[in-house]
């Protein structure tokens, strides 16, 4: 039997109006105008820069980059081989090593103060709440704000503030650049970035502070323990899956941070960085070829400590 066309049309026009197809079609909607943003701004860029990486694209060639001459690896072997990159001693390391060690020792000095700061606030006092907002001042200001107070605060001529306080004490005789030496310099950015981020870090540790049952404090009072024993015991074991996600976050951020450093020493004095050389090699040398590879190690880099992170906390789990 021969079926009417407008009969077997029916179907069709009564999926399409259906509440789930009228649900669906909403769905997309609303998606896709992020999906359009995240292909734009984060997917595409993120492959275009691997293209780019393997070949010679420069100042000459922009307004024609996709007939751009492949390279292949030599992009990689240069950026490999160049001296900025490549370590050469303690006074020399290169921007890998440096970021490596910028990288672990700002981390690490975060959580050491966000700890501290968690255990401190996390005490009963008078005054807590205001105390809370003053130690995330460092967090919420602005980056270029806090950059130029430190650089007021160290600068060289006897009008820095450090200077004029160590000359009134008589420490030192003449006014010291400290962003200037090497050495000194990592040191002073390191300890920057810690004083800056370790309010993230409180916040993450102060919230799961609060969630500790407070009944294994007192299990462990009466079984005699003192306030080291405690911390060592119930505190710690109770933050360990915060400190670990906490780590990895905060070494992802810091590994891939360029304004910190470009703003308070511009990368000179041996505080020269994985971002850093990518801006010098591709807004300096306007060789975009070889700041594409540089960005590309930094991101094999970063993919090999998340692999490690996480097979880290898996084998923990399981353990546990």
């Amino acid at each position: 039997m021969t079926v009417p066309l407008s009969a077997a049309g029916r179907p069709a026009r009564a999926r399409w109006r259906s509440l789930h197809a009228q649900e669906t079609r909403l769905a997309w909607a609303l998606i896709l105008p992020t999906a359009i943003i995240v292909f734009s701004l984060v997917i595409f860029p993120a492959f275009f820069s691997i293209w780019i990486s393997f070949h010679k694209v420069g100042l000459n060639n922009l307004n024609d980059v996709f007939h751009a001459p492949f390279v292949g690896l030599d992009n990689y072997q240069r950026v490999l081989n160049d001296f900025a990159f490549k370590y050469q001693g303690l006074r020399s390391m290169g921007a890998f090593v440096t970021s490596i060690v910028y990288s672990f020792a700002s981390t690490i000095l975060t959580l050491l103060l966000g700890l501290i700061a968690a255990l401190l606030l996390n005490q009963p006092f008078r005054g807590r709440g205001v105390t809370r907002a003053i130690f995330l001042f460092s967090y919420v200001a602005p980056i270029v704000s806090v950059a130029f107070v430190w650089r007021w605060l160290l600068d060289p001529r006897t009008s820095g503030v450090m200077n004029d306080i160590l000359m009134r004490l008589n420490l030192i005789d003449l006014p010291m650049a400290y962003l200037s030496q090497r050495g000194l310099a990592l040191l002073l950015v390191i300890l920057f970035e810690g004083w800056r981020y370790f309010p993230f870090a409180m916040l993450m540790m102060l919230a799961r502070l609060q969630a500790i049952d407070r009944t294994l404090y007192e299990a462990a009072r009466v079984d005699g323990a003192n306030i080291w024993q405690q911390f060592l015991n119930v505190t710690l074991p109770e933050l360990r899956y915060v400190l670990g996600a906490i780590f990895l976050l905060r070494l992802i951020w810091t590994f891939n941070k360029f304004d910190d450093i470009f703003l308070l020493t511009g990368g000179g004095f041996g505080t020269n960085v994985l971002p850093v050389l990518t801006y010098q090699f591709s807004f300096k040398l306007f060789n975009f070829g070889v700041g594409a590879a540089t960005a590309m190690i930094l991101l094999v880099t970063l993919v090999i400590f998340l692999l490690i992170y996480v097979r880290t906390v898996m084998s923990s789990a399981e353990e546990a």
